[in-house]
């Protein structure tokens, strides 16, 4: 009922409206800054500048002299910035720890992981096992068997916890349940 009183008011009177608003006086437009060169002339001298060679800009052009070089680490270039990127593929990743069951969610097998990451199961695997034993499984011990940075180890033990299923029993079966009638 509401959408069809809406309706009402709003197609109400539409030509009359309509009619008024269009026979409105328009505002006008802001006058025209007044300049003294027609517009066609200022657009071909900035056309002929453009086109116009300068000396000047070209002799400092020609005595610019780019030299580049890839960036080295300890007298060989990295990996990342060479090019060839099996370079350094085996100094920068580290065997694989833990494993999913299976093909799980169709994802690909992994052989090695790049140093300083951590596969979802590593990191499952590493949570859960600080978790259960702290002393045994420090941060330190977790950093250097999975090749991390200590600080990221810390931040990552403080901030994530794997979730803890807990089953509660319920209290007893003959308690606040509804009596067939």
């Amino acid at each position: 009922m509401g959408a069809r009183l809406a309706r009402m008011f709003r197609n109400y009177n539409v030509e009359n409206r309509a009619l008024r608003e269009i026979s409105k006086e328009k505002p006008r437009s802001a006058p025209r800054h007044a300049t003294t060169a027609t517009p066609s002339a200022v657009s071909s001298e900035a056309s002929e500048s453009v086109m116009k060679k300068n000396e000047s800009l070209l002799e400092h052009l020609r005595s610019v002299y780019v030299e580049s070089t890839d960036p080295t680490v300890g007298g060989k270039t990295t990996p990342e910035f060479s090019g060839n990127a099996s370079a350094g593929k085996e100094a920068d990743r580290r065997p694989l720890r833990v494993r999913l069951p299976g093909s799980a969610f169709s994802l690909p097998e992994l052989a090695d992981v790049p140093k300083g990451k951590l596969t979802l199961a590593e990191a499952l695997k590493a949570l859960g096992s600080h978790q259960h034993q702290p002393r045994t499984w420090s941060a330190e011990k977790i950093a250097q068997e999975y090749c991390l940075e200590l600080k990221d180890t810390k931040s990552v033990l403080e901030f994530f916890i794997p979730f803890k299923v807990e089953i509660i029993p319920p209290r007893s079966r003959t308690s606040k349940q509804i009596k067939a009638s």
